[in-house]
């Protein structure tokens, strides 16, 4: 059995006013926040999405009016981030973008389409003029094929360009030249595409 005792106005305005009162609510509320704050799950690294390549790969096999290029065999450490597919509502140039995050921590993506003419598509994903022979640092051989070096320095952007007849293939990123050809090196054929 509980008894309740009566407190004078006096007293319960004591104790329920003035500044003494004021700390222990605030008190209260930081408690609460603290509590909460521990509790709550945080990740010490930054948490990057992650994309199927496989899948857009296959898109673009089944989609694209010409022999499309997929990376193969790339290392682990290159952890995809971003595939896109666009064109394949009979709408435009069939083009696929891929982006990775490299194992130096830079960014490399692959850009692909059959968007014409093929120059215009080339300055917008190197963001350089290839009409304009200082933006072009020259060629490498990449797995028995030659791409076109890029360079742009303001931005400090890398591309490796190679131009075929139905398709343009750019890799391009903050990536230095040797882990886009990595990226490049790794691009294969795809067979069953649409004709």
């Amino acid at each position: 059995m509980t008894t309740t005792q009566r407190v004078s106005d006096g007293t319960f305005k004591r104790l329920t006013s003035g500044p003494f009162q004021f700390f222990i609510a605030i008190g209260a509320c930081f408690a609460l926040v603290g509590v909460i704050w521990l509790m709550t799950p945080r990740a010490n690294k930054e948490m990057l999405p992650h994309a199927d390549v496989t899948e857009g790969a296959t898109a673009l096999r089944l989609s694209a009016p010409y022999v499309s290029y997929a990376p193969q065999g790339l290392p682990a450490l290159w952890r995809p981030t971003s595939s896109r597919l666009t064109g394949t509502q009979g709408k435009g140039p069939v083009s696929w973008h891929v982006g990775y995050v490299t194992p130096k921590d830079q960014y490399a993506a692959l850009e692909q389409s059959n968007e014409r003419p093929a120059p215009a598509f080339v300055t917008r994903m190197t963001n350089v003029d290839p009409a304009n022979v200082r933006n072009l640092a020259g060629t490498v051989q990449v797995a028995g094929a030659t791409w076109n070096e890029y360079y742009r320095k303001d931005k400090h952007q890398y591309s490796l360009v190679r131009q075929l007849p139905d398709v343009t293939l750019v890799v391009t990123g903050t990536a230095g030249y040797e882990e886009l050809a990595v990226l490049a090196g790794s691009l294969q054929p795809q067979q069953g595409h649409k004709v």
